[in-house]
């Protein structure tokens, strides 16, 4: 089985491409909780595009769905698991898609982890900001970090299923004819 090089990059590059896509989904997470805490009063709902789209300020104490509720601390500290993970495989990233896939699950797992180290009901317990309802989609209210992990796990399906490795390389599979001999 030979080896298909696909967009391999320098570490440094790589790096930077994390921190750029982190500090993106980072910052319009953040920007966007704070516009909402600032203009919307919790539990309005405001249609954006009728019924497909709309704001929906909640402060959810749990994981999706408010599932898990009182377990606020633990989701603290997987976050924090999850961060350390992410800046020891960050070394190891040579591709561009890898680094997109990382840089968006640590962007938004670290804009949720702000929300519950930072905001109420106390240290390490606040309750996350959500406020994006597609009840014609999901029904479930969401927001930005949300957005960028559930994303980074659509790339990380399709790069896993297409075979490509944190360096970059892609395994070849033998056609048909070749497994064959013909």
């Amino acid at each position: 089985m030979g080896a298909e090089r696909a967009a391999k990059v320098g570490s440094a590059t790589a790096l930077l491409v994390v921190a750029g896509a982190a500090f993106a989904a980072y910052g319009l997470d953040q920007l966007s909780k704070f516009l909402v805490v600032g203009n919307l009063t919790e539990g309005e709902i405001v249609p954006v595009l009728g019924s497909v789209l709309e704001w929906q300020f909640v402060r959810n104490p749990g994981a999706a769905f408010s599932l898990a509720s009182g377990m606020t601390w633990i989701f603290t500290i997987l976050a924090a698991g999850v961060i350390t993970v992410i800046i020891w495989f960050a070394r190891r990233i040579r591709s561009i898609a890898w680094a997109v896939v990382f840089g968006l699950l640590l962007g938004g797992v670290l804009g949720n982890l702000t929300d519950r180290l930072f905001r109420e009901p106390s240290f390490g317990l606040g309750h996350v900001v959500d406020f994006i309802s597609t009840p014609w989609l999901i029904p479930a209210i969401y927001n930005i970090a949300d957005i960028a992990i559930v994303s980074s796990m659509v790339i990380f399906m399709m790069l896993t299923i297409r075979g490509i490795g944190l360096d970059g390389s892609r395994e070849l599979r033998p056609s048909k004819a070749a497994a064959t001999g013909a």
